[in-house]
């Protein structure tokens, strides 16, 4: 079979399987072997890895994979694209195709069956709207994993790795910062895709913690602080919470909180990072205790 990765292969195999491309499904498969490249070296695959790729497409990367990697497990959503995947992988070993959801997929059960119970690395082009999802859903399942190496919407990937203050950071930014570090590997322009996207795209690796750079009490209510507090980015910290049907607390107790760990009852929760959303989710928490032992 040949190389895939650029645009006349990609065209011919389309058109041979007669594709379409699916709107539902995001689909833009990546027509530029540096870019492939930067991707694999991004991802840090060696000889003795088992890689979990996600939306394999035509199996473009997936071929670059197979040649680096020890074992390959693709899962493909589409069904009309296994039948392509099983001619363009007909050629290696080592690569496994699985029609199906990844969201509904065991990924624990995959990670001892493939690799051992070891960490997993993970790599994707992922749609923006499936994007935060599958993402999350990978580092709460508290599975085993080294890293993820993602294609992801540009604006996605500078979300993801933005500090405290500036007009990117938010919910997902402390989400991903609390299970990994965020490295950008490349920027790609959208005509390194067919069909070329409206937007341009990023590669960002997430090297997962082994651990989280900050310990709470109730991992939960953190990120329900920290949901709310952005959902209302314009307003105090204290009014965003206290409207935040997610909690229930009163204003006077966001306020006394938020004073109790040293911050100014006026700021805004774009200002706190991680360690400050864990204090005040402890304290919280502790003044809740308090209030059931009076």
């Amino acid at each position: 079979m040949a190389k895939l990765g650029n645009p006349q292969e990609t065209i011919q195999i389309l058109q041979k399987h007669d594709f379409h491309f699916q709107k539902k499904f995001g689909q833009n498969f990546l027509i530029d072997p540096h870019v492939l490249d930067k991707i694999v070296e991004a991802a840090e695959v060696g000889k003795e890895d088992f890689v979990l790729e996600i939306g394999p497409g035509i199996g473009t990367m997936t071929q670059y994979l197979c040649e680096r990697a020890r074992q390959v497990l693709a899962v493909e959503i589409d069904s009309n694209l296994i039948p392509i995947l099983e001619e363009t992988l007909s050629g290696y070993d080592n690569v496994e195709i699985l029609h199906g959801d990844i969201l509904k997929q065991d990924i624990q059960g995959i990670a001892d069956g493939y690799n051992g119970g070891n960490p997993i690395k993970v790599v994707a082009n992922l749609p923006y709207y499936i994007t935060t999802p599958i993402i999350m859903g990978l580092f709460e399942s508290h599975v085993p994993l080294a890293n993820i190496t993602v294609m992801v919407q540009k604006e996605v990937a500078d979300r993801m790795k933005a500090e405290p203050g500036t007009k990117e950071y938010g919910a997902l930014s402390l989400a991903v910062q609390y299970y990994a570090r965020p490295y950008l590997a490349a920027n790609v322009p959208p005509n390194c895709f067919i069909p070329r996207p409206g937007v341009g795209s990023a590669v960002i690796r997430l090297d997962c913690l082994k651990k989280t750079p900050v310990e709470v009490q109730d991992e939960g209510l953190m990120f329900r602080l920290i949901r709310a507090s952005f959902n209302q980015r314009r307003k105090t910290l204290q009014n965003g919470l206290a409207n935040s049907g997610e909690l229930n607390f009163s204003k006077e107790e966001i306020g006394r909180a938020i004073e109790k760990i040293g911050l100014p009852a006026a700021i805004r929760g774009e200002r706190l990072g991680l360690k400050e959303f864990a204090a005040l989710a402890d304290e919280l928490v502790k003044g809740k205790d308090g209030k059931k032992d009076e």
